[in-house]
């Protein structure tokens, strides 16, 4: 076994802390990266305070890693030392169900193995779950590694390995590009990915936030059209306009006021998982032969196809770069909504 400095919650309403955790030795098929970068995603509040329930402490979090490869297994063929590299929310599915042979390894119906707080055997990590991105070093399959092109920057890539993919796994697969109208809802962490993911994709991109004090930065980021939800006459305005709306955020929303605004053949999809169970007027779906969807991540092959296309286009995340004594601030921040627009933990404070 190796040892790697990290930060870990020791529980739920305890602050973070130094830690030393161990990481398996490399074997045949792994890549051991050197972490640079560790982002912050919402999801690791959550877990960390386990507001979800289940969370196995201490809880080292963070499933948007972006380093160096330091050491390779005699059987990796895909990387070598030196490589640019990120690791995503999973690190291993069972590679046999329907969903992971057709490369969509986040729906493993055999259950993936998520970058961290999933059992584990002893063997995969020391202390029999995993351990994530808030650490100097981890141990990945080298099929759950992913390249980071040259033409980005470790630092603003690593929100793209889960903000980046949420993002635009379901732009792809509901087909925004041109000639298509497409609306995010919520100018956050995720949101403000999607607008340059869906602009670059050339759709018509329409911001649907709930002030207009980040109009500007949205409309920097590529967004041709900017709408405050706190205004009424913004669901009489846009009723029946677009092909595809994204829900980025996790509040409650009144949902059949957005149903109102897709076109015929038009779908909501729903990323943010809100507290409350959702209501929805049937009519609202039926009368323009609506759908309401709901996606996550996407499977190995996508993202990298994300990473390739967003070094392509010059897209990376807004970040804060903050040291790993902010963390517990930082958290806090997220849950203000006080950050532009993804904090980022420099590993080389850990």
């Amino acid at each position: 076994m190796s040892t790697a400095a990290a930060y870990a919650k020791p529980s739920s309403d305890g602050a973070f802390e130094k830690v030393t955790i161990e990481r398996r030795e490399v074997g045949p098929d792994d890549v051991l990266i050197d972490i640079k970068y560790a982002g912050i995603c919402h999801s690791d509040i959550h877990t960390a305070r386990d507001e979800w329930g289940g969370a196995q402490y201490p809880c080292v979090p963070g499933h948007e890693i972006a380093g160096i490869v330091a050491a390779v297994g005699s059987s990796v063929r895909k990387y070598q030392v030196g490589d640019r590299v990120g690791v995503g929310c999973l690190v291993n599915s069972c590679g046999r169900c329907v969903p992971c042979l057709a490369g969509e390894e986040q729906y493993c119906t055999n259950g993936a193995t998520w970058t961290y707080n999933t059992r584990v055997p002893e063997s995969a990590q020391p202390g029999g779950y995993t351990m994530g991105g808030y650490s100097t070093q981890i141990v990945v399959d080298e099929s759950f590694v992913l390249s980071i092109p040259e033409g980005i920057g470790l630092d603003v890539a690593a929100p793209l390995l889960c903000a980046g993919i949420t993002l635009f796994s379901p732009l792809k697969h509901w087909n925004a590009g041109p000639g298509k109208k497409v609306a995010i809802i919520g100018m956050g962490g995720l949101g403000h990915v999607g607008v340059k993911i869906a602009a670059a994709l050339g759709a018509e991109v329409t911001v649907l936030s709930q002030s207009l004090r980040k109009r500007d930065d949205g409309l920097r980021m590529g967004a041709h059209h900017y709408y405050a939800t706190s205004d009424k006459e913004t669901f009489r305005q846009l009723r029946g306009q677009f092909d595809l709306i994204i829900n980025t955020v996790s509040a409650d929303l009144p949902i059949d006021n957005y149903l109102r605004l897709l076109a015929l053949d038009g779908t909501l999809v729903i990323l943010g998982l809100p507290e409350h169970p959702m209501s929805v007027t049937g009519r609202h779906l039926a009368g323009f032969r609506r759908s309401l969807a709901g996606s996550m991540i996407g499977g190995l092959a996508q993202t990298q196809e994300m990473l390739n296309f967003c070094a392509s286009h010059g897209i990376g995340a807004e970040i804060e770069l903050i040291s790993a004594d902010e963390i517990d601030s930082a958290y806090d921040r997220v849950v203000a909504s006080d950050v532009q627009y993804r904090f980022v933990i420099d590993a080389a404070t850990l």
